[in-house]
């Protein structure tokens, strides 16, 4: 069994904490393999961090922090202790179980610049888009 795994999967925080690896490697344009590169390890051993599958050592998110310019807090950013109360309770308690992709980061980034009717328009177009694909593969 891989370390970041419990009794339900990889721990909320770890996964947490390898989400924002993903999400800032892609915001910032490396693939893994740079990542891995870096820091002297696999582009399969980035892909079990950013999983949560495996976790990062301190030193190895320090590294990470050093190599992305960021403070060691910016991966812990948006994690809170309610919703590792949920995970204690196992409630589900993080809502990014999507895959990270540049286009989901691209898009989550740039929505704030819309006026709120542009928002709301892409809001309904990406509903309307994401229904018929479902209709599409059933």
């Amino acid at each position: 069994m891989a370390r970041g795994k419990g009794e339900d999967g990889p721990h909320p925080v770890d996964r947490h904490v390898g989400r924002r690896v993903c999400e800032k490697r892609l915001a910032l344009g490396y693939n893994q393999s740079d990542l891995g590169r870096a820091l002297g390890l696999t582009f399969q051993q980035i892909q079990k961090y950013e999983k949560g599958a495996n976790r990062i050592s301190a030193s190895k998110l320090w590294d990470i922090a050093r190599f992305f310019k960021v403070d060691i807090g910016y991966f812990f950013e948006g994690l809170t202790g309610a919703q590792l109360a949920g995970y204690n309770e196992g409630v589900a308690a993080f809502e990014h179980d999507f895959p990270a992709t540049r286009y989901t980061i691209e898009i989550s980034r740039l929505a704030p610049q819309l006026s709120t009717r542009q928002q709301k328009l892409a809001l309904e177009l990406i509903r309307e888009m994401s229904e018929r694909g479902e209709a599409d593969e059933g």
